[in-house]
């Protein structure tokens, strides 16, 4: 087995981290590595990647989640047990929340975090408020870092529509987000394509041609009216 890892996913508002958390979780999980899912959106209670937790103890994932996640109170707690990020040899997905809010909570812990090799991940979606250009998705991750004292090494690309998501949808947003990683001077490591678009063959077809890099995520964050 490789030595631990340490992911952190960070991004802005609705970009589609808590998705993208479970996603990754699960694939580490199937690769029968140990894994601990940790939920630090202190903000949005719809979008809580904790949510899925049968999901993800199902699949052998421990999850720490806010106080009071999925409850009826409006504004979870930090998670009592989180320095067990530091102490478990279980790999770790680190849901960040949105913007610098959930970054603060991390900066608490920038101290412990510099004695470990983590990978921080900033991902982009070109359709959601405030970073549909490339000056105002790199300002915002200048702002996650500063409160999170801590620094994104590569860039994902999420743009999305949500199940209005087309291929096209995803092909133009590819050229945006290598714009921001150049600009802020990180590696590209390619795109995300919810995995009901292969279904069609025309477009499993092209994205097997394309010179892209495009990996299948299953949507699994939902708003409670979807």
């Amino acid at each position: 087995m490789n030595e631990r890892q340490f992911n952190i996913i960070c991004g802005h508002y609705g970009c589609g981290k808590s998705n993208y958390s479970i996603n990754l979780a699960l694939e580490m999980a199937k690769e029968g590595r140990k894994v601990m899912l940790v939920d630090l959106d202190l903000v949005n209670p719809y979008f809580l990647s904790s949510g899925y937790t049968p999901l993800l103890e199902q699949n052998g994932i421990k999850v720490i989640a806010p106080l009071f996640a999925n409850t009826n109170v409006e504004t979870p707690a930090l998670p009592a047990d989180l320095n067990l990020i530091f102490e478990t040899d279980m790999d770790v997905v680190m849901d960040l929340g949105g913007d610098d809010a959930g970054a603060v909570v991390l900066g608490r812990y920038a101290s412990q975090l510099s004695n470990i090799q983590y990978e921080m991940t900033y991902l982009v979606n070109k359709y959601r408020n405030l970073t549909s250009t490339v000056e105002d998705t790199v300002e915002i991750l200048r702002e996650i870092e500063a409160a999170s004292r801590c620094r994104a090494n590569k860039v994902v690309n999420n743009s999305h529509l949500k199940f209005e998501t087309t291929f096209k949808a995803v092909e133009d947003s590819v050229e945006y987000a290598r714009e921001v990683a150049k600009e802020l001077g990180l590696p590209f490591c390619g795109s995300t394509i919810p995995d009901f678009l292969l279904e069609d063959e025309g477009v499993r077809r092209s994205v097997e041609e394309s010179k892209e890099i495009f990996f299948p995520v299953k949507v699994y964050v939902k708003a409670p009216w979807e």
